[in-house]
């Protein structure tokens, strides 16, 4: 699902001042490439995610997804592309504790309509996958970070999006689960998934075929 934009600019008013978080990003990314995007805090690099995952709207400039322009569709196929064509992982795991692993998994595909029997088949290939079959009949406070983490990458990849967004996903391991955390980003981009990794971890943005670092909102270095 290849990517690209043209002079994307995000903007925010705070109070009488002019924020501008993305400042004129053009990028190209191949369909199953393996990307990190490496920047400072306040760099624009999670503004740039939430767009490209559609979470967000450019305040100008062009996004096309798979040569589909995103700025200006609607709520409901922005999404359905969300739910369909994009996983997401981000550094707080987002589990809903009184939930097991496998119920975790399951929860985006019963939203989606997935029938019982088909909801715990993709969730159980998911966390084989990453390794935690043997624990998902556990809850995240049974599980260690990186054992949550590893659900939350299950929890990403059970559609079988095309695209995995990665959101400082080593931000709260210890460098071990880091490690075993990358290895699955990399398994998975040698499946033909394409990975965008944001993170401040320099350690971590070395794995990914390409680095882009951004800086007050622009590209630094493609």
């Amino acid at each position: 699902m290849p990517i690209k934009t043209e002079e994307l600019r995000r903007y925010y008013r705070v109070g009488g001042t002019t924020v501008r978080a993305l400042d004129g990003v053009s990028l190209d990314i191949a369909d199953g490439e393996y990307v990190t995007i490496c920047g400072a805090s306040g760099s624009g690099k999670s503004t740039l995610m939430n767009i490209l995952g559609c979470l967000d709207v450019p305040t100008s400039g062009r996004y096309l997804l798979d040569g589909e322009e995103v700025p200006g569709l609607d709520d409901s196929r922005l999404s359905r592309i969300r739910g369909s064509r994009i996983g997401f992982v981000f550094q707080n795991f987002n589990l809903i504790p009184t939930l097991t692993a496998r119920e975790n998994v399951e929860l985006p595909l019963m939203y989606r309509g997935v029938p019982r029997k088909q909801r715990y088949e993709a969730a159980m290939e998911a966390l084989e996958q990453v390794g935690l079959s043997s624990r998902a009949d556990h809850r995240p406070s049974e599980m260690s970070g990186g054992q949550q983490q590893r659900t939350a990458i299950a929890r990403a990849i059970a559609a079988r999006p095309s695209m995995i967004l990665a959101d400082e996903p080593c931000g709260n391991l210890d460098s071990r689960s880091g490690r075993v955390v990358c290895e699955i980003l990399e398994a998975l981009h040698l499946c033909g998934k394409t990975i965008i990794m944001i993170t401040h971890d320099e350690n971590a943005a070395r794995r990914a075929e390409r680095l882009i670092r951004i800086a007050d909102g622009k590209i630094a270095h493609a």
